[in-house]
């Protein structure tokens, strides 16, 4: 049986959505996330840098990391990778590194190519969306005053920097 729209739940209240474009080919922009030289890099939010315990960049693998904050605070991290489609999809969870984290969250980041033919030339870019899911409207409240879309947008900075590096 089919569910009537009125019954599905509604995930927008659980929800933070980023979204930018690169100037760069969509390959480029996810070999940046998938490959372990690229994505310790950048990930992460400004001032911040990434230690890395275990990285495991497949379906079931994990990146286990500890984000180091400008004044030396450590913030244990967990990946666990769902999906890899290359170029287009990369799916997984995010938390702490605790076995039982009940704040952890799902994303979902999409890879969209862009290509810019108006008469100036050709150009490609990437427009990456990241779709973070959380178990509950509080927890994703709590992760906006927390600051994660200003963060999520600093990590994002870091991203197109390391891309023109990679070029």
């Amino acid at each position: 049986m089919v569910a009537k729209s009125h019954e599905v739940p509604w995930s927008l209240d659980r929800e933070i959505v980023l979204s930018r474009v690169f100037d760069a080919p969509r390959e480029l922009v996810f070999a940046a996330w998938t490959q372990e030289a690229h994505l310790t890099q950048w990930f992460g939010p400004k001032g911040f840098t990434t230690k890395t315990h275990e990285c495991d960049l497949r379906v079931g693998g994990r990146w286990r990391f500890d984000m180091v904050a400008p004044d030396g605070k450590v913030f244990g991290n967990r990946m666990v990778f769902l999906e890899i489609a290359a170029p287009e999809r990369l799916v997984f969870d995010h938390g702490s590194d605790a076995d039982d984290d009940a704040n952890r969250f799902r994303v979902t980041i999409t890879f969209d190519e862009q290509n810019d033919t108006a008469g100036f030339g050709t150009t490609r870019g990437t427009v990456v969306t990241m779709r973070q899911l959380h178990p509950t409207k509080e927890q994703r409240d709590a992760g906006v005053g927390f600051g994660a879309v200003e963060i999520g947008y600093t990590t994002l900075d870091k991203l197109a920097a390391h891309l023109k590096q990679m070029k």
